[in-house]
């Protein structure tokens, strides 16, 4: 296994003990949102985390790290929606939330794995603030293709720019991790 495939495990299972965590305090309560709201609560932890960069003052006192985790965790909840619909209530077992959650990273990290290939690991060599930027750009599309009814006429769906948004807050992780 190579660097990367270590450093983005070792990510992943931070971020999945987190999902685990807030699954035992509130369950799959996550199922009741609609794409917008998933697309709105991505954009809020982004939009966060780009306020840090630009004016360094953090009043809340929750960590970037913290923020991007959350985005890697919605990410995957914005997979799941996509693909179970949202309901209106929790209808979903921890269990089978869980179980989809380690479906969808593991296609995340097959995705990864491809694109880290054919961009020589290019984010290696990006700034974090043009990382935040990207997933915000994602956000915003995943928010114009909700406004169309989820269609498409060329561009990929909602779902590539989960996969990207989860991937990009996974990579900026792990420059966090390098710089400790």
């Amino acid at each position: 296994m190579n660097k990367t495939e270590k450093e983005y495990d070792s990510i992943v299972s931070r971020c999945r003990e987190i999902y685990i965590l807030k699954m035992k305090d509130y369950g799959p309560s996550w199922r009741i949102m609609r794409p917008q709201t998933v697309n709105d609560q991505l954009f809020i932890k982004a939009k966060r985390i780009r306020e840090i960069e630009m004016t360094g003052v953090n009043l809340v006192g929750e960590s970037v790290e913290g923020e991007l985790m959350a985005i890697v965790n919605y990410s995957v909840i914005g997979l799941i929606q996509l693909s179970e619909g949202f309901a209106d209530g929790v209808d979903m077992s921890r269990e089978r939330a869980l179980e989809l959650y380690d479906n969808y990273i593991g296609k995340a990290r097959s995705l990864m794995l491809l694109k880290n290939h054919d961009y020589g690991e290019a984010w290696r060599e990006m700034l974090p603030e043009s990382l935040t930027d990207i997933i915000l750009t994602k956000i915003n599309r995943n928010k114009s293709i909700t406004a169309n009814g989820n269609k498409t006429i060329t561009s990929e769906g909602c779902d590539g720019n989960y996969y990207d948004m989860l991937n990009y807050a996974i990579f900026y992780l792990i420059q966090l991790d390098e710089k400790k």
